[in-house]
């Protein structure tokens, strides 16, 4: 039986990634509790997706609910322009506390796409504070996904990204080839010559490098070695180049450490953090800049940045983000990172010996099962809900990225499920 409302959400909604009215199953969600969906017909699913990688500590949980409801008291929400409140400021001490130095100045909006298109604004009038105003591309490495606005767009690899359709339109940047060094291993020569190139070549273009560091995500779920990093920043530093670091979806513990930049112990002169920054509450987003930046883009003309989100930071969402960081700090959270990297190595372990199965790589709490052809979504899907779970492939991979506090007999559950539809795919 499916709710009256399924049908209006049919002729209405357009889903994302989707046609209007496409006849790709929808599930209808009734309710969500720790790590579980409840589906309207009664049917219970552990969900391995957090999300799209946000609801890190699962779903309905009372400390958060509290912080909204203690906060709505108050006030739901102020303009930011010519106001401030306190929910805001403490969350802009507490990021600056928590990213690595030097990154001194918050500017709060209100997704991941944004955070990146105010980035990459904040780079390329930062060159213009500095009289270089050609300084206005960005080298950016292939099979990277960094939102789907034009700006963020316009740095998405054109083929993993999906927007050749947009290839007239965009601005023109440099796409260098990604590394093929996986995590842990030396950094990929070829890869680091091919950056060097395009800084020789485009400096004088170029406000600076944009990446997503140590796990390529929605391009591609590659993860690469932090040595490659390292040697980027120097590169960065060599030829006088910003760094831009896209943390929006390995920030807060996904890869095992709070920032996937520590792996490599390096601080970008820009960093973008969001998805899981409100636990999946309340969409929220931040970029982080230096100070060198910030007054540098003060000191050019028109001396202000010209960027404000209606809902910029939002009250509800600050105090949700502040509880939420609260909340991940004070568990034992690499612990349970390790745990779950340990089931997710464990229980996808079947799937190499499959033929149809390209690859399997496991970091922290993501485990990437990658085929040889596209998975057929018409079959996996009802494959998975059959089987308790929501996991939701994309192209080639089979991927889980499950809530930090999901225990080992729901990772099993999750991984079996995984390892049983792959197998029913070949």
């Amino acid at each position: 039986m499916h709710p009256d409302w399924l049908q209006i959400d049919r002729d209405h909604v357009w889903h994302p990634y989707s046609n209007l009215g496409s006849d790709a199953p929808v599930f209808a969600i009734a309710s969500a509790n720790g790590v579980r969906l409840r589906l309207e017909d009664g049917r219970e699913l552990i969900d391995g997706m957090a999300s799209w990688w946000c609801a890190i500590h699962g779903y309905n949980h009372p400390v958060l609910n509290q912080a909204i409801n203690n906060q709505l008291q108050r006030m739901a929400h102020v303009m930011f322009g010519g106001l401030t409140h306190e929910p805001g400021a403490r969350l802009a001490q507490r990021l600056v506390e928590l990213t690595p130095d030097p990154l001194q100045s918050v500017f709060f909006s209100d997704s991941g796409s944004v955070a990146v298109e105010v980035a990459m604004k904040m780079a390329m009038q930062y060159w213009i504070g500095r009289e270089q105003p050609t300084r206005q591309r960005f080298i950016t490495l292939r099979h990277g996904y960094h939102g789907d606005t034009l700006g963020a767009m316009s740095v998405c690899d054109p083929v993993t990204g999906m927007h050749s359709m947009f290839a007239g339109v965009l601005p023109q940047q440099v796409f260098v080839d990604a590394p093929t060094c996986p995590f842990g291993g030396t950094a990929d020569r070829h890869a680091i010559d091919a950056m060097r190139e395009a800084l020789n070549t485009h400096q004088d273009q170029i406000a600076a490098v944009i990446l997503e560091p140590i796990v390529q995500g929605a391009g591609g779920m590659r993860f690469y070695s932090a040595e490659y990093l390292s040697q980027v920043r120097m590169l960065c530093n060599e030829f006088d180049v910003l760094l831009i670091a896209d943390e929006i979806a390995t920030g807060f513990g996904r890869t095992g450490r709070l920032f996937a930049c520590e792996h490599a112990g390096i601080s970008p002169d820009i960093m973008c953090v969001g998805k899981s920054l409100t636990g999946g509450y309340l969409t929220l987003a931040a970029t982080l800049t230096t100070n060198v930046v910030a007054q540098v883009i003060a000191s050019g003309e028109p001396g202000i940045f010209m960027h404000g989100p209606t809902f910029m930071a939002n009250p509800l969402a600050c105090a949700t983000a502040l509880a939420s960081i609260d909340l991940l700090l004070e568990s034992p959270w690499q612990q349970r990172i390790a745990q779950i990297e340990q089931g997710l190595e464990q229980g996808l372990a079947p799937c190499r010996e499959m033929a149809h199965v390209k690859d399997v790589r496991v970091l922290g709490a993501i485990g990437v099962v990658e085929l040889e052809e596209p998975v057929n979504m018409a079959v996996a899907q009802p494959m998975f809900v059959d089987a308790g779970v929501w996991v939701r492939p994309f192209g080639r991979l089979v991927y889980l990225m499950p809530a930090y506090v999901m225990d080992e007999d729901d990772v099993c559950t999750l991984t079996t499920a995984v390892v049983n539809v792959v197998r029913g795919l070949e």
